[in-house]
């Protein structure tokens, strides 16, 4: 984890590139982060770029975890909420390369949106994840705490239903 370095992403190609690559192996793998498998690089392009765009206009902050020069996760921020939760921020989008899991860098992503919450003056956190093989563990030793699940709330990537299990912490 020591060569691992966490910043901001904006928007340019050479970016747009390695999350579109990051996401799609994370479908493919089965990885519940809204779309469904096969899910094709120019969608995921798209996808990141409409993202990237957001973040570039203060709507949310994209974080990549990178091994040098190559992007092994990320996590997004997202901080455009209601008139009446301007305390609130939510977590997205968050995936690590299947070669660099079980070496923090999850924990780190989260370590690091939590600082940026915090600057924000953002005193609520709240994500989404998926009930079947979701990162639910990995969230609850970060002390988030579980709010409840909805049953079969969305498909899988390579199909069949999935629940959702809302959680939050208070910074």
């Amino acid at each position: 984890m020591s060569d691992i370095t966490i910043h901001p992403l904006g928007l340019n190609a050479a970016t747009v590139d390695a999350l579109a690559a990051l996401i799609v192996e994370t479908v493919a793998g089965g990885g519940s982060v809204s779309f469904m498998h096969p899910f094709a690089l120019d969608d995921a392009r798209s996808f990141w770029r409409g993202s990237l765009g957001a973040a570039d206009g203060g709507q949310r902050i994209v974080l990549g975890a990178f091994d040098g020069e190559m992007l092994v996760g990320t996590l997004t921020l997202l901080l455009d909420c209601p008139p009446n939760q301007p305390h609130r921020a939510e977590f997205a989008k968050m995936m690590t390369r299947p070669s660099y899991r079980g070496r923090g860098i999850a924990t780190a992503l989260i370590g690091a949106a939590e600082q940026i919450a915090r600057a924000k003056g953002r005193t609520l956190i709240v994500l989404d994840t998926a009930s079947d093989g979701g990162a639910g563990p990995l969230y609850e030793r970060c002390g988030f705490r579980l709010a409840g699940e909805i049953p079969n709330y969305a498909l899988k990537p390579h199909g069949g239903y999935t629940g959702t299990l809302y959680y939050y912490k208070e910074l």
